[in-house]
């Protein structure tokens, strides 16, 4: 018996959303990043696959700041 078979279209699903989900994240946290002249957050962003919570996290603390 499989707990998880992951060649269900729900699966796929989720995995295409996630992917997606975080790149749009991604992409906008390196964009600000790079604006404000963040080198560290840049690259833990770009490094770590957090699925889309550390560039939020970083979006949400520098919201409004330029620098």
């Amino acid at each position: 018996m499989k707990i998880f078979d992951f060649s269900q279209p729900f699966f796929i699903a989720f995995v295409v959303f996630l992917v997606i989900w975080d790149l749009v994240w991604k992409g906008l946290a390196l964009w600000k990043a790079a604006q404000n002249n963040h080198g560290a957050w840049f690259v833990c962003i770009f490094i770590f696959k957090t699925a889309g919570i550390l560039p939020i996290i970083y979006i949400l603390l520098n919201r409004g700041k330029k620098e």
